[in-house]
């Protein structure tokens, strides 16, 4: 089954309740996975027997395309078929002010020059060597996340809301942009304005409907919104989000914080109310005034994505210390638009309690047996955890600073796993240094 094909598989509602859970049995190593990790003798990514990696691309190396040097910071990516097996991979680099590499400047494709982030394009042949590599957009600031439309484009999001004139920007910041992988230069560098301007992390667009989904990450309070786009031109093509529409935050009656919920499979009504001031002139938009009844925030919203009927999107984590309602360290949520529900399906509990390695779950994608593979953004060791249909957890790969070898640098987070669009291959990123996977082997 290949990636695309894994979303009516899946079943959230008590799979994931292994990783990280604090449930009783439910923090149990799987068996089931493809086995143990093997060291690497390159010191760069641990995988089980059968499976090999080729690096795709490192920051610092040349572009193919002679337009300057890959970036750094390798962050959200997805996979696009571009015909007799080919492969594009839009990914993205999540650039501040400060950042050592940045995506260069390319005409046509630059929304502001003083701004170092944007995404690359990997132009990967039946063989999967890498036959290109360009600039997809530039002069964006944080581009963390994002998510493909159902037309094939890929929306980059940046998580930062600075504006004009802080740290060396001309331009105001906060936008979500579309990238056409076939032809960056289609679409240019053009912000979605009626989109919102906040720290965007992720986008999931039902294929059905043509609603945009968007999660805020915004770790201190007030803390972010989930939002819905109802776009002027559902289901348009690329460049149709472009002619506006309405931006809309989610309500849940009752519930301030959706980290005060703890227990899985809990549901509600939902309500969503219409943003005042999307663009953000005069205050940042969970800041703004949503009525009497006010509106629902949750930590750390990262992840979303579309999934069979609905849309799912993630919590990272929770802390009460930082003024959350309570302390977790993720949820999984799930919101039914024809129903108008909103269901916790996972709740991942205290690092302590699991009999696996890691912490802070954070990119998930659908992986081709129909469960999932989580990047893990934490401390020490990183790996990439793979969730079976039925919940199990199992190791995929790990980059950890212990390994050694010739080549072994300091990793940073995996970010970015995604499949190819038949699910022989899963590409993932190290965020730093900027490295660029291939996984291939007997996937199921």
């Amino acid at each position: 089954m290949g990636a695309e094909g894994a979303a009516d598989a899946i079943a959230f509602s008590g799979a994931l309740g292994a990783l990280f859970a604090g449930s009783a049995g439910a923090a149990r190593a799987s068996a089931r996975g493809y086995g143990p990790l093997l060291p690497d003798p390159r010191g760069l990514l641990d995988l089980p027997a059968g499976f090999s990696y080729r690096v795709l691309s490192r920051a610092g190396d040349q572009l193919r395309s002679g337009e300057g040097t890959v970036p750094a910071n390798c962050d959200g990516m997805a996979a696009f078929g571009a015909g007799g097996g080919r492969i594009r991979l839009v990914r993205n680099h999540e650039n501040r002010a400060t950042a050592a590499l940045r995506v260069p400047a390319v005409e046509g494709l630059t929304y502001d020059p003083g701004a170092l982030g944007g995404c690359t394009v990997l132009e990967l042949d039946r063989a999967g060597a890498v036959r290109g590599e360009r600039v997809g957009l530039a002069g964006t600031a944080v581009n963390c996340a994002g998510g493909r439309t159902p037309w094939n484009t890929w929306l980059s999001c940046e998580e930062t809301e600075e504006r004009a004139g802080e740290s060396g920007y001309a331009r105001d910041h906060g936008y979500v942009f579309e990238v056409d992988p076939a032809d960056p230069h289609r679409l240019g560098a053009v912000p979605l304005t009626a989109l919102g301007r906040f720290a965007h992390e992720a986008v999931a667009v039902d294929p059905y409907r043509g609603v945009v989904y968007e999660t805020e990450d915004a770790f201190v309070r007030p803390f972010g919104l989930f939002y819905r786009f109802l776009p002027a031109r559902p289901l348009g093509g690329p460049g149709s989000l472009r002619a506006g529409g309405v931006l809309e935050a989610l309500r849940v009656p009752g519930v301030a914080d959706l980290a005060a919920v703890d227990e899985p499979g809990a549901e509600f009504p939902v309500e969503w109310v219409r943003v005042p001031d999307p663009a953000a002139a005069g205050t940042p938009v969970r800041f703004q005034d949503f009525g009497p009844r006010g509106i629902t925030h949750a930590q750390k919203l990262e992840g979303c994505y579309w999934g069979g009927t609905g849309v799912y999107f993630v919590s990272s984590f929770a802390r009460s210390g930082e003024g959350a309602a309570a302390d977790h360290h993720g949820q999984v949520w799930f919101h039914d638009p024809v129903r108008g529900r909103l269901r916790l399906e996972v709740l991942f509990g205290p690092a302590a309690a699991t009999a696996l390695p890691g912490d802070s779950p954070d990119n998930i994608c659908l992986a081709p047996d129909g469960g999932l593979m989580v990047c893990e953004d934490g401390g020490g060791d990183q790996y990439v955890l793979g969730v079976t249909p039925d919940g199990e957890v199992y190791p995929m790969a790990r980059n950890a600073d212990d390994i050694g070898g010739p080549e072994a640098p300091e990793w940073g987070e995996f970010a970015g796993v995604t499949f190819s669009p038949g699910g022989q291959t899963m590409y993932v990123n190290a965020y730093a240094p900027g490295t660029t996977f291939a996984v291939t082997g007997p996937w199921r």
